[in-house]
C-alpha cells in the first residue's frame, strides 16, 4: 500500500513538472512575442540600444580576448599533440581555424558573455522588479518592453557577432603564437592550413549562430529578471537562472543549427 502511494505521489510531481514546464514555456513564448513587437519602435529611437552596445560590447572585450586567447592556444596544441606522427602539423592551422569559426568563438563567447552580461540584466531588471520601478514606468504610461527590454535585444544580436569575430581573431592569433613558439612551426604554414579549407558557408554559420545565442542570453536575462519576485532572494535567483537557462539554450540551439547546416 506505501508502495503505491510512493508511487501515485511521484507521478503526481512529474504531472505537475511537466504541467510548470509547458506553462513556463507559454509565458516565455508571449514574453518574447512582447519584445519582437516592439523592435521597431527600439530601432527608431537608437539612443538605449547604443548604451546597451556598450553594456554589452565594449566592456567584454578584455574578459572575451584573455579567454579567446587561451582558447585558442590550447586548442592548437592539443591539435598539435593529436597530429603527431601522423598528420603534417600544417594542417594544425586548418583544425584551429575550422573549430574556431564554426563552434569555438560563436559558442565560447555567448557563454562568456551569458555569464557576465546575462546575469547583469536579470539582476538590474529584478532589481527595478523589486523596488516597484516597472510598475511605476506603466503608471507613466511608458512602456518597459520598448525603453529596457527590446534595446537590449537588439544590442545582444549586434554586438555578439562582432565580439565573435574579435573573439575568432584573437584565438587565431594564440594558437599562431603556440605553434611557432612551441612546435617551431613557420607563422606561413600556419595561415596556410587556414586558409586551405576555409569556405564563406563556415563563417556564415558561425555568425548566424552567435546572433541566435545573443538572442538567447538577452531575452532569458530580461525575462528571468522582468519576472523577479521576493526581494533580494529572488533577484539572485533570476540571475542564477538567466545564465543557466541561456547557456542550456546556447548548446542545444548550437547543436541544432550544426546538423541542420553543417551536411
Amino acid at each position: 500500500m506505501s508502495l503505491l502511494l510512493a508511487l501515485d505521489q511521484n507521478i503526481t510531481r512529474l504531472g505537475g513538472a511537466v504541467i510548470d514546464g509547458f506553462a513556463g514555456s507559454f509565458r516565455f513564448a508571449r514574453f518574447t512575442g512582447r519584445v519582437l513587437g516592439q523592435l521597431p519602435r527600439a530601432a527608431r529611437d537608437f539612443r538605449p540600444a547604443r548604451d546597451q552596445m556598450f553594456q554589452i560590447g565594449i566592456t567584454s572585450l578584455p574578459l572575451v580576448g584573455f579567454i579567446s586567447l587561451f582558447s585558442g592556444a590550447v586548442a592548437a596544441w592539443q591539435a598539435a599533440y593529436n597530429f603527431a606522427d601522423y598528420i603534417p602539423l600544417r594542417y594544425v592551422g586548418s583544425a584551429v581555424g575550422k573549430s574556431v569559426m564554426l563552434e569555438l568563438g560563436p559558442v565560447l563567447t555567448a557563454i562568456v558573455v551569458a555569464g557576465r552580461v546575462g546575469a547583469a540584466m536579470a539582476a538590474e531588471l529584478g532589481t527595478m522588479a523589486v523596488t516597484e520601478q516597472l510598475d511605476a514606468m506603466k503608471v507613466l504610461d511608458l512602456n518597459p518592453y520598448r525603453f529596457l527590454l527590446a534595446p537590449r535585444l537588439l544590442a545582444a544580436w549586434v554586438m555578439l557577432p562582432l565580439l565573435t569575430i574579435f573573439s575568432s581573431f584573437v584565438s587565431i592569433l594564440g594558437a599562431l603564437a603556440v605553434v611557432t613558439t612551441f612546435r617551431d612551426l613557420p607563422s606561413e604554414t600556419f595561415f596556410f592550413g587556414v586558409r586551405l579549407f576555409y569556405a564563406d558557408w563556415d563563417l556564415f554559420v558561425g555568425l548566424l549562430k552567435s546572433v541566435v545565442f545573443g538572442g538567447w542570453l538577452a531575452l532569458f536575462g530580461c525575462y528571468f529578471g522582468f519576472n523577479s519576485l521576493r526581494g533580494a532572494e529572488g533577484v539572485g535567483r533570476a540571475a542564477m537562472s538567466a545564465v543557466v537557462f541561456a547557456n542550456v539554450a546556447i548548446l542545444v540551439s548550437g547543436f541544432v543549427m550544426s546538423k541542420l547546416l553543417l551536411r
